[in-house]
């Protein structure tokens, strides 16, 4: 398919000496086959829309199509990438793909894959300064510049007492912060009462929270998840978590942590940090700021104050792999108190002693994170910061954002579309509009007179129907690709813009593609394939 192809020729014209190889990194056969994978990947990029955006297999295909146990002897790389051009291409789900707009986008960039590239050559095990120097002061460099350019407080950054650690997803920054806040109050109160400490989230709060608590011992019965309303964009009440927070003080729980969100999963609500922390430092809570997705856009000043009152926080992360095209993983998580992550994290066995350490002159990152062992992330995330600079990062961004203003409009100017909530940065939420969907559909003939169902309820579900079948038909197609979310129990469709090769052509010709997709259904719906309506 495509230049792939052009693979066929290097196992026609190249003799492969990795079959008579006795060292697995000898650097020659290194050079050779880097160089070839190298073209693969530049050819998959260059080619990528001729694939469609979503996989189209079927579950299980793989074991069909590969042998059932490994080979006894080497076989070529020749032979290997042949195989992936043919079995491995068919099954992924093409995320650098420009008309990728599922989820949140996982972008990328040629400094974040180099960088990505060198720190495996590296391969360095960092779990403590001693064990690479490097990878360790790199990291504490990189994310003060990164928290400089976040303008976040002082107090976050090693420059202020504070200090960033590079972890591998948000999920783990949570868990992390989480531990460390659980201890902090079990010290003062006892091992024995973990089961009173409670914790505090919207409904729209990311369910790796869920999982982290259930893994910190927190009893479930004290996760406490404030409801949020579409009339409020679905942003948390600081009136109904303090009024939470009481009830649950006057139950004899101790209430620990609060976990707010600038940029939810499924709409992108933002949490309002500034009155949430006023709530929260009455009743000495740490609070954990999520902007997994939106925090990158926050390096532009006229979308840093949607942070703003991060200063009552103890702890803020953002993924660098969503949207700061630095490949995944990279989970940039920083603290107020990094004691408080170590006091709970830290462990000093024999082999792991040595003169930097009792020092006290160095950081060892194995005690800021749940892994012994951790890879040279900082490499790739600086070379991002230096092959881009501040202003080129900003232009990306701005693009994306300028992206999504522009297929929402299109939107707008479609009355059979409707937004379903404000778009605070790159990622739009629509569904057709229930003034597109006929009075039938909500109407039933009974006893010869025409009678209103009983309810906006049913109405909703039919609306809900039709969006369903819209997106599961664009998604079908192969030419773009989107997923959905339910809230107030409205279903919506999602377009985040951000994959690294977007550009607006590709905008355009996704909203074509819904259109004739919402044309077909629309006119399949008025013949009553849906059995709605008479």
């Amino acid at each position: 398919m495509g230049s792939l192809g052009d693979f066929d020729y290097q196992m026609n014209n190249t003799i492969s000496s990795s079959n008579d190889m006795t060292n697995p990194m000898d650097p020659e056969e290194f050079r050779r086959q880097g160089h070839m994978m190298i073209d693969f990947i530049a050819d998959y990029y260059k080619n990528i829309e001729k694939y469609p955006v979503l996989s189209q297999v079927e579950p299980g295909y793989l074991k069909k199509r590969l042998p059932k146990s490994a080979p006894y002897y080497p076989e070529s790389i020749e032979t290997i990438m042949s195989d992936v051009k043919d079995h491995i291409v068919p099954g992924i789900t093409h995320w650098q793909s420009p008309n990728y707009y599922a989820y949140f986008p996982s972008s990328g960039s040629i400094a974040g894959f180099l960088g990505e590239m060198l720190a495996t050559g590296f391969n360095v095990v960092g779990f403590n300064w001693m064990s690479s120097p490097a990878a360790t002061e790199l990291e504490s460099i990189v994310m003060d510049w990164l928290g400089d350019m976040l303008r976040l407080p002082k107090s976050f950054l090693f420059s202020g007492n504070g200090g960033g650690v590079l972890q591998g997803t948000t999920c783990e920054a949570i868990l992390c912060t989480l531990v460390a806040a659980r201890d902090r109050t079990l010290n003062k109160i006892g091992k024995e009462n973990i089961g009173k400490l409670s914790v505090y989230c919207s409904d729209q709060t990311h369910c790796a929270f869920k999982k982290a608590a259930q893994i910190a011992g927190i009893n479930m019965n004290n996760f406490r998840i404030i409801p949020t309303t579409l009339s409020s964009a679905f942003s948390m009440s600081p009136e109904v978590l303090r009024k939470t927070i009481v009830a649950d003080m006057e139950d004899g729980l101790v209430p620990i942590f609060l976990l707010a969100t600038i940029g939810t999963t499924s709409t992108t609500a933002v949490d309002p940090l500034g009155p949430l922390c006023n709530v929260t430092k009455d009743y000495g809570m740490w609070v954990h700021v999520d902007a997994a997705y939106a925090g990158s856009i926050c390096i532009c000043p006229e979308f840093r104050h949607f942070i703003d009152g991060v200063e009552g926080a103890n702890s803020f992360s953002f993924n660098a792999h969503k949207w700061f095209f630095t490949t995944l993983d990279c989970c940039c998580l920083w603290v107020k108190d990094p004691s408080a992550l170590t006091k709970s994290l830290t462990t000093d066995p024999e082999y792991l002693k040595n003169k930097a350490t009792e020092s006290k002159q160095v950081v060892d990152y194995k005690d800021w994170q749940l892994a012994l062992s951790r890879r040279f992330r900082s490499l790739k995330l600086w070379m991002v910061l230096r092959s881009y600079g501040v202003e080129k990062l900003r232009g990306f961004l701005r693009s994306h954002v300028k992206m999504a203003k522009m297929f929402e409009a299109n939107v707008v100017s479609d009355d059979r579309f409707e937004i379903v909530v404000p778009r605070y940065f790159a990622n739009v939420c629509f569904r057709i509009s229930p003034k597109a969907i006929t009075t039938k559909s909500v109407l039933s003939e009974i006893n010869g007179t025409t009678a209103r169902r009983n309810s906006g309820a049913e109405k909703a579900l039919t609306i809900n129907e039709i969006n369903t079948k819209l997106m599961d038909s664009i998604n079908g197609s192969g030419r773009i690709y989107l997923t959905h979310s339910v809230v107030d129990g409205i279903y919506l469709i999602r377009f985040a813009v951000g994959a690294s090769l977007t550009e607006e052509c590709h905008v355009a010709t996704a909203w074509k593609v819904v259109k004739e997709h919402a044309d077909a259904i629309l006119s399949r719906y008025t013949t009553n394939e849906f059995g709605l309506g008479q």
